[in-house]
């Protein structure tokens, strides 16, 4: 029987899941598979999966926020996944960070959906070993990371980025900004701690791959072909990265 929102199961889902916020990165990743089958598209919901150097891979995408990435990490946990990777764009509070990865091994919770599930103090934790996997396919590709830690939010303009109306009613980004900064958070995001949360809770190995195409407030940006380019690169770094992973799997397995 097909999962409620992604139609999926498990003849359909490989163990090893990547979750993209937008939909259309979807669309690139397929293009590096080989026999890709859609499995569906709807709502925000676009899933493929198919195979990469040998290894099964389903991707799929979340939309943006916490509350719909907790809908496709449960519907893929019960069609059959062992292991998530999000893949997707942060927010960077460092400048020097822009067009570099993100790889965060921890996340503060300030999201409301995996308060759902465990109390607050309850840590968002990457898996160890496929940090590590990523670490050395995003050097391998030529590429520089920081392991930092992430904050993720509900509020895009309501803590990240100025709107119309946060400029009408004087909310003050900076502060939230000032204060990450004093923490060494080093990116923002909207859907990280949930994952790992809800990942560790499930058992299934979870760990975040981002790229950052905006500094705080939005004040640069990567734009233009910099901007494809660079999500092309996150496209490519993180199916490497799941096929390393699986490499050192298989390795360990003959070592026992």
């Amino acid at each position: 029987m097909s999962t409620l929102y992604l139609g999926a199961d498990r003849s359909n889902i490989a163990k090893y899941v990547l979750f993209s916020g937008d939909p259309w990165r979807v669309d690139v990743l397929k293009q590096y598979l080989e026999e890709p089958v859609h499995v569906a598209f709807q709502r925000e919901f676009n899933t493929y999966t198919g195979i990469y150097k040998g290894v099964m891979v389903t991707v799929t995408s979340t939309g943006i926020g916490a509350p719909s990435a907790a809908i496709a990490l449960e519907e893929m946990y019960e069609a059959g996944m062992e292991v998530a990777v999000r893949m997707g764009t942060v927010m960077g509070l460092q400048d020097d960070l822009l067009g570099k990865f993100i790889i965060p091994v921890a996340a503060m919770r300030r999201e409301s959906t995996s308060l759902t599930y465990v109390e607050e103090s309850y840590p968002a934790v990457a898996d160890i070993e496929l940090v590590n996997a990523m670490n050395e396919t995003v050097t391998r590709m030529g590429a520089k990371y920081v392991n930092g830690i992430n904050c993720t939010m509900d509020g895009f303009y309501s803590q990240m980025h100025d709107s119309r109306f946060s400029l009408e009613t004087g909310r003050d980004m900076s502060e939230t900004f000032r204060e990450l900064k004093k923490l060494k958070v080093t990116g923002i995001d909207m859907e990280s701690s949930c994952l790992l949360t809800v990942g560790r809770l499930m058992g299934v190995k979870t760990c975040i791959v981002t790229m950052t195409t905006v500094l705080e407030n939005l004040k640069e940006t990567l734009q233009g072909q910099a901007r494809k380019d660079a999500e092309d690169l996150l496209c490519r770094t993180v199916l490497e990265g799941i096929y390393q992973y699986d490499q050192n799997q298989k390795c360990s397995m003959q070592n026992e």
